[in-house]
């Protein structure tokens, strides 16, 4: 147990003291929304391309781990979408509540558990999976908010656009190329990339801690509370299910489940206001899951340490 506190609770409290920042007044609003740009820009797109780029590739791609992860994540949008029709959500409810239900925070607050889990061979690993599963969470996120009944009309051709350019797809997949052909890793180059890239993840978390705000807490508080539950219980459950159909264990195993278990992505507030969503109810859920996920995360990983296939 007191393993699994110092992986977990390291992270929760670089994410209170980014909150603890903000509430003294220590910097200011700009400085947390600037921090966030810097992050998804530039720090992990770096952490990204070196850590899978200087990895065996052969060692860290399984395709299994891939196909569960994002086969689970589609059976969660289905179940969303079903449960929220099935409870008469209006349309921007409806978008929103699906979207929180399966969409986590892999980039920041997963790759971050990993690390502190396995090291740079889990974050590698990691890393790989991340950049498969960004398109396949873009995707199924258009797709909640983009059926029929939405107010705003999608513009489909720039969505795509931004997938393309989006820059932890980009770092990831020039990183799994470096790898694959086993690319000299100039020594200069590599610690440089050590040395930018170890502000990553401390200052992700610092800026997740400054965007959370109690004030979001508002709205259907009931919707929010079954989507986190499908986001930190019934993913997890569902991926771990498909992980064992497809033969995936060991570190692979531990870290669909941990991908999996990542609370709601900011991602999805942001989306949700700009395609016609209620955005009230994105940001609740946000909220509640990463708070939450606290606890969840913790119960994950008694469950890996305790004999699950990640062994």
């Amino acid at each position: 147990m007191w393993t699994i506190i110092q992986i977990v609770a390291p992270v929760f409290l670089i994410i209170a003291m980014g909150w603890a920042i903000r509430r003294i007044g220590l910097v200011d609003d700009v400085f947390f929304e600037q921090s966030n740009r810097l992050v998804f820009y530039v720090c992990l797109p770096l952490l990204l391309f070196h850590k899978i780029g200087a990895s065996d590739f052969s060692a860290s791609f399984n395709i299994r781990l891939i196909l569960a992860v994002a086969g689970a994540t589609g059976c969660c949008f289905l179940l969303a979408w079903l449960l929220g029709k099935r409870r008469g959500y209006s349309a921007p409810v409806l978008g929103a509540f699906c979207q929180g239900s399966f969409r986590g925070n892999l980039a920041y607050i997963g790759l971050a558990l990993i690390y502190n889990a396995y090291g740079d061979p889990g974050l590698a690993r990691a890393g790989i999976l991340l950049g498969f599963m960004v398109p396949v969470l873009n995707f199924f996120a258009v797709l909640a908010l983009s059926l029929p009944g939405q107010k705003q009309r999608i513009r489909y051709g720039r969505i795509a656009r931004q997938m393309a350019a989006n820059p932890l797809i980009l770092s990831s997949l020039f990183g799994i190329c470096w790898s694959f052909f086993h690319l000299p890793m100039p020594i200069v180059l590599h610690r440089s990339l050590s040395i930018a890239s170890g502000m990553t993840l401390p200052l992700a978390l610092v800026a997740i801690g400054g965007n959370f705000s109690t004030a979001r807490l508002r709205g259907d508080l009931a919707a929010a509370g079954l989507a986190t539950l499908i986001k930190l219980l019934v993913l997890p459950l569902v991926t771990a299910c498909f992980l064992f159909f497809l033969g995936v264990t060991g570190l692979d195993y531990a870290i669909g489940l941990l991908m999996a278990g990542a609370p709601a992505a900011v991602a999805t507030y942001i989306m949700a206001c700009q395609m016609g969503g209620d955005g009230r109810l994105a940001g609740t859920i946000v909220v509640m899951s990463t708070g939450a996920s606290a606890l969840s995360y913790t119960l994950i990983l008694l469950y890996l340490h305790a004999g699950a296939p990640a062994g």
